[in-house]
């Protein structure tokens, strides 16, 4: 085993896994990176220059210790590495595929920054974890003592199954709440496979249900229980359902056929590559082949749909955006994947209308160019006069970003406190919400975000009601 000396990034050039060719990728839903050779994920992690202070791991929302971990694996003690990024994050296999890593540590990576090329951090730990998987080292949940204090969770998306993750193994009893079919939320059914294949989430909802926790699917709040009966079931309450509903657009022709929400394209066809029956796909509704497909909207959510077209035979994939690459939302890399696969993105685009009698058939758009900067910086899109035209459609994807449902009026729990833009007011640091007992985490309580965010939120959530599993036993009120 070559152990690799750490500083080489002067005579070491950054090399990401093999990409397959775009031909290929758009055949499949298979990831599109593959895996690092051992002496390459050894050899790429010793570019790391070991700063003093590490920005890797200060903008890393889970302060993973990364200079760490790949200074272990460089030496090629992989078990040591691996262990090391897991005590930080639950899910670092995930994290390693989806985390955008460009705008956090490798973006705030020292020597990506002077000019070298950052270290390849996401790819060195979906390497480790893979391994670990494969060798026996990923440890199965099993608590020193187990409790009888009960936590009621619902949601199990990421911030739902970290909290989860971490209370059991502690030895603390967990129900899982989801109103789907199959755990994982977004990992499992918003997320495309070529981004995360599904057995890569199902292995951690696998770990930990055989680890004691206990999954209720198809099970909804508000439908089959009230909030105040399942308060009565459980010590404690962890809110992490994410957020579903879908922003729209104000325009004439929205509600024609042909125009549908990003999430229900997503599922449908995730669920076709678990190979369900999908009706709205089956159908054709939701399912892009032979058509010219349009996505609105510049964040993950878009590149998602965009690239999903592209796989399901989409005749042309066109990405309407109203500012311009450069003031994106969504990942660099994801744009350059996009354009690979044959995407065509139509920047400073705003659409009007949509036209066609009970169908869409196309969209009016509005070309727009970036206003003088105001007293924040931004830029502004304002219209060109004169500028517009029609782009043709059959199906228009709206991926405008996600609002949280309205959970008071769903689950009668009108002593839940909400914000003003509907999430839930939890309290910084120990997700705490105005009842009792109940606590909130994820997307529910920041909006929209980064899945390593919920992470970090439902790993903070879970201490907080170790925290009060603690107090209770101390008082000798508990039932631990």
């Amino acid at each position: 085993m070559v152990r690799y000396s750490m500083l080489s990034f002067v005579d070491t050039a950054n090399a990401t896994p093999e990409k397959r060719q775009a031909v290929q990728r758009r055949q499949d839903f298979r990831e599109i990176y593959g895996d690092y050779p051992p002496a390459t994920a050894s050899e790429q992690a010793s570019r790391c220059s070991q700063c003093g202070v590490p920005y890797c791991q200060t903008h890393c929302p889970l302060h993973n210790n990364i200079p760490d971990w790949l200074k272990l694996t460089a030496e090629g003690r992989y078990r040591e590495a691996y262990e090391l990024s897991q005590q930080t994050n639950s899910f670092p296999e995930i994290c390693g595929r989806i985390c955008p890593q460009d705008r956090l540590c490798e973006g705030n990576c020292v020597i990506e920054q002077s000019g070298h090329g950052t270290v390849t951090i996401g790819s060195v730990e979906r390497y480790l974890t893979d391994m670990a998987w494969r060798e026996g080292w990923v440890e199965s949940i099993r608590p020193r003592q187990e409790h009888d204090f009960s936590v009621g969770i619902i949601g199990s998306g990421p911030a739902g199954l970290a909290a989860a993750d971490r209370l059991r193994r502690r030895g603390l009893q967990v129900v899982v709440y989801d109103r789907q079919d199959r755990a994982g939320g977004l990992l499992t059914y918003g997320i495309p496979g070529f981004k995360l294949e599904k057995q890569i989430v199902m292995q951690r909802v696998d770990q930990l249900s055989e680890g004691g926790t206990e999954f209720r699917l198809n099970f909804e709040v508000g439908r089959d229980i009230s909030l105040r009966e399942l308060r009565r079931r459980h010590d404690a309450i962890l809110v992490a359902t994410g957020v579903y509903k879908s922003r729209d657009l104000v325009c004439p022709g929205v509600g024609s056929a042909g125009i549908v929400a990003a999430i229900d394209y997503l599922t449908a066809s995730n669920r076709k590559g678990f190979g369900d029956d999908v009706h709205e796909f089956d159908s054709g509704t939701l399912d892009a082949c032979g058509k010219k497909v349009v996505v609105i909207g510049g964040g993950d959510t878009a590149m998602d749909c965009v690239r999903t077209a592209v796989r399901q035979g989409a005749t042309s994939v066109t990405c309407l955006y109203r500012r311009n690459r450069e003031n994106m939302p969504g990942s660099r890399r994801e744009v350059h994947n996009a354009e690979e696969e044959g995407v065509e993105f139509a920047w400073l685009t705003l659409p009007r209308a949509f036209v066609g009698d009970r169908a869409v058939r196309g969209i009016r758009v509005q070309r727009m160019r970036l206003s003088e900067r105001d007293a924040t910086g931004r830029r502004a899109p304002e219209p060109i006069a004169g500028s517009s035209c029609i782009r043709d459609a059959d199906l228009v994807i709206k991926a405008l970003g996600f609002e949280p449902e309205e959970l008071q009026e769903r689950w009668d729990a009108s002593d839940l406190d909400i914000t003003g833009w509907g999430t839930v007011r939890a309290r910084f640091g120990t997700h705490e919400t105005s009842i009792p007992g109940v606590y909130a985490a994820g997307d529910i309580v920041r909006g929209a975000s980064l899945v390593v965010w919920a992470i970090r939120d439902g790993q903070e959530a879970a201490d907080s009601i170790l925290r009060q599993f603690g107090e209770s036993s101390a008082s000798g009120h508990g039932t631990a």
